[in-house]
């Protein structure tokens, strides 16, 4: 095994223990409750962020939608320029930043807000100005990202990930999704049966 491969295997497991030690439970209670009162009141979840963090929407958008929790990718830049559209006053918006100063999604952020929806911030940065702006804030932060020049988004984009999923989890488990429903959603592939010990 080469130097760098060793070297990142090292230190995104060092920085994927120290950051799962920061997790804590009432930060995640908080967006939860954001997230259920919004739907209560017939408002939708969307979800956003810039470079790669836009990615890590696409996928959380069709994760989130697939237990229970319909949610909608917001491009993040595209935004500024006609996608609010999908808005609507009272929505929630998941915002993705690592370093949370990202200059295009400080605008994102701003129209967001300017259209009556709620900010959840995911951030590596809980002094930045996307904590400041966010109803909520949860915090996916790293000292290293692994690569050699240590800046390519790496081991913060797990930390987003996995924070993320953490929160899927918490809606999930508060609907108490069951494996019928999630069958319904699934008709294809293997996850599209009950298994034995479920029907």
């Amino acid at each position: 095994m080469s130097k760098s491969l060793q070297s990142f295997l090292k230190i995104s497991k060092q920085e994927f223990n120290d950051f799962s030690e920061t997790i804590k439970d009432d930060t995640y209670r908080d967006a939860v409750k954001v997230i259920l009162s919004a739907e209560a009141k017939g408002n939708r979840v969307h979800i956003t962020g810039i470079g790669k963090p836009s990615h890590v929407a696409e996928y959380m958008a069709s994760l989130l939608s697939s237990t229970g929790t319909p949610t909608y990718y917001l491009h993040g830049t595209e935004a500024v320029h006609g996608s609010c559209g999908q808005l609507v006053p009272g929505d929630v918006v998941i915002c993705i930043s690592n370093s949370g100063e990202t200059s295009e999604l400080k605008a994102t952020v701003k129209a967001i807000k300017n259209n009556g929806c709620m900010v959840i911030g995911i951030t590596g940065n809980m002094e930045s100005w996307l904590a400041r702006e966010s109803n909520v804030c949860l915090f996916a932060g790293v000292k290293q990202e692994g690569g050699p020049l240590n800046r390519a988004p790496r081991a913060s984009i797990l930390a987003e990930i996995y924070v993320l999923q953490g929160l899927s989890v918490e809606l999930q488990a508060e609907r108490k999704l069951t494996p019928q429903e999630y069958v319904r959603w699934h008709p294809g592939g293997t996850l599209g049966h009950l298994r034995e010990n479920e029907k």
